[in-house]
């Protein structure tokens, strides 16, 4: 999430994390890739069932979450008439229900002109209010995402037991918020029941937060911190994991008190995601990491040359995808097995149908299955097809 938001900024000097390379690798699992969608693209979600979705663009400019189900792209819609409206699957969803989960905005507009964490990941110029949503096969309908008498949602994954993680607004005005953003936000998770929400607890002295991730054990992942601009930073204060309600923090071993984000946690309990670095406020040099009951807090190797990364996915095989970039900054996309990081451009057989080569991996399943994009915003699926040098 941290790369996204500050897509075009890096600074040009190096981080002092651990890098490795491809040419350090032993034997690597190489994939197909399929193109989804050529069409302002994304995949960031690809679930056991391999349903992939994310988002493309219609006609007419304005982008929409796209389910791609068994060689069928459909189209989810948003949750408002208006043609110019906007949405999208953002995180990883897993499920084996398609129960699909995004963000969308609405007709209605911010009374209070916030722009919401939506707009670091949705075009939004008129301040729409924008909600999070499940989509839901059986109706083929976005059903919006209630708040906690705030304004606006956002949702992530959802659950085998249609539970779905995220954050939402309070009516209440957080003094740590910073203008645009007005209003407290905390983590929640909507359901089982369909007009169900409960509230996570921040750490003790926070006042703001955001739950990323759930599995099906009631373990949630996400931040705690300061209301901040609603995206990241100084609201990733601390990293978070609930179990069965009660959080416990992810301690970032270089003690940085801002960008300390989970982004996935799997059927084990592991979570992968994106750290701050000390001295670093703006996010420039977030490395990736893991962390495990059995290993605690570890970061995860770069790739030679790279300055900061995010783990966006773990399976339970605990094969951790994401991406990196360096100081240009180019942007590259990477699996993490058996301690090593490896570019998944050196990994796939050639396709006359890219146009561009993979930039960002978002999410991998049980069957290491990958979903991501190109740097021509193609939305591609990558498949495991052997094991060679």
């Amino acid at each position: 999430m941290r790369q996204i938001v500050k897509f075009m900024v890096a600074a040009a000097c190096g981080a002092a994390f651990g890098h490795a390379s491809a040419s350090e690798a032993g034997p690597h699992t190489h994939y197909r890739v399929s193109v989804l969608s050529s069409a302002g693209a994304a995949a960031n979600s690809i679930d056991d069932l391999g349903l992939v979705a994310g988002s493309y663009t219609v006609a007419g400019g304005a982008v929409h979450a796209s389910l791609w189900a068994f060689g069928t792209q459909i189209d989810l819609g948003t949750l408002g008439n208006g043609a110019a409206l906007n949405s999208k699957v953002q995180w990883p969803v897993k499920n084996h229900l398609a129960l699909v989960s995004g963000i969308s905005l609405t007709d209605q507009l911010d009374p209070n002109n916030e722009g919401w964490s939506c707009s670091a990941f949705i075009r939004n110029p008129n301040f729409n209010v924008c909600q999070g949503f499940v989509w839901n096969p059986l109706s083929g309908k976005m059903r919006a995402l209630r708040t906690l008498g705030g304004t606006n949602s956002f949702a992530t994954g959802t659950n085998d037991l249609g539970e779905t993680a995220g954050w939402a607004e309070t009516a209440v005005r957080d003094p740590t918020c910073i203008k645009p953003q007005l209003l407290q936000f905390l983590p929640v998770v909507w359901g089982p029941g369909r007009n169900e929400i409960r509230a996570l607890a921040p750490l003790a002295g926070d006042t703001s937060g955001a739950a990323t991730a759930l599995n099906n054990r009631g373990q949630v992942v996400g931040i705690s911190g300061e209301c901040g601009v609603a995206v990241g930073s100084v609201t990733a204060k601390h990293a978070v994991l609930w179990d069965n309600g009660v959080p416990v923090e992810l301690k970032n071993p270089n003690h940085a008190g801002y960008w300390n984000t989970p982004m996935m946690i799997n059927e084990r309990g592991d979570v992968g995601g994106f750290a701050g670095a000390p001295n670093d406020p703006e996010g420039n040099f977030t490395p990736a990491f893991m962390w495990t009951r059995q290993t605690g807090f570890q970061f995860l190797p770069m790739l030679n040359g790279d300055i900061a990364a995010t783990a966006t996915s773990i399976n339970s095989k605990r094969q951790v995808v994401g991406y990196s970039n360096d100081a240009v900054p180019k942007f590259h996309p990477w699996i993490w097995e058996s301690g090593v990081t490896v570019n998944l451009n050196d990994l796939i057989e050639p396709n006359t149908e890219l146009t561009g080569p993979i930039q960002i991996a978002f999410d991998i399943n049980e069957r290491g299955e990958i979903a991501g994009r190109t740097t021509t915003r193609q939305a591609v699926l990558l498949v495991p097809i052997d094991d060679r040098d």
